[in-house]
């Protein structure tokens, strides 16, 4: 369970990215942070994702507090950022034999991992192109893959929605849904503009406005 209490994150004098948040998520639910630009919804996955220290509040993983949990001992967690951070000069096998090789992953085993997910994602094409070389779509597709490759607790998607067709929004939202979303023991939080979008991927609606909580709705989407 995610718990978070009385939240403040002040970036500058008296401009406040998030105010007095407080909300839970339970186990395995899939929410959606829903919002227009600036509204919060990126800060609090950021701080979700340690990547952002907030002001003042709380932040409880399983009654941890955020900043006591070991996201590689205690929870993995897999986070997609509008700018997926890659080995720009290498290729997409290189980038993703080194998150396999940081988790003492044998080699054998290793291209046999690779060589699956390429394959299950439909990207064996991208096997020896460089990231560098690859666009934005093509990198989040990357980018979803090399996540497969963990068993993750908890999955952080930031809004990259906004910055793609919508062809090709609807592809990423495809394999979301089926890669991420679909599996019971995952829990999920989604951050995106799109109400559609939202009720895709979610079960459960969070509203930002101006870096306020203003609205939550429960739905049961199938």
């Amino acid at each position: 369970m995610i718990t978070i209490k009385n939240l403040y994150l002040k970036y500058i004098r008296e401009y406040y990215a998030l105010f007095d948040i407080n909300l839970k998520i339970e186990d395995n639910e899939k929410i959606s942070f829903v919002g227009s630009e600036d509204s919060g919804k990126t800060s609090l996955i950021r701080i979700l994702s340690k990547l952002e220290n907030f002001t003042s509040g709380e932040v409880y993983i399983n009654q941890t507090p955020l900043k006591k949990v070991n996201f590689k001992s205690d929870l993995s967690v897999g986070y997609l950022p509008v700018n997926p951070i890659f080995l720009k000069k290498k290729t997409v096998e290189q980038n993703l034999k080194y998150i396999l090789k940081s988790r003492k992953i044998d080699k054998s085993k290793a291209e046999s991992l690779i060589n699956e997910v390429l394959i299950d994602y439909n990207i064996e094409k991208y096997k020896f192109s460089k990231i560098e070389e690859l666009s934005l779509y093509e990198k989040y597709i990357i980018s979803l893959a090399r996540l497969s490759l963990r068993k993750l607790d908890l999955i952080l998607v930031d809004n990259v929605f906004d910055y793609l067709t919508e062809e090709e929004t609807t592809q990423i939202v495809s394999i979301i849904k089926e890669k991420f979303i679909s599996n019971e023991n995952l829990t999920s939080i989604v951050a995106t503009s799109s109400e559609q979008i939202a009720n895709e991927l979610s079960s459960r609606k969070f509203y930002f406005k101006s870096g306020s909580l203003v609205q939550s709705l429960e739905e049961n989407n199938s």
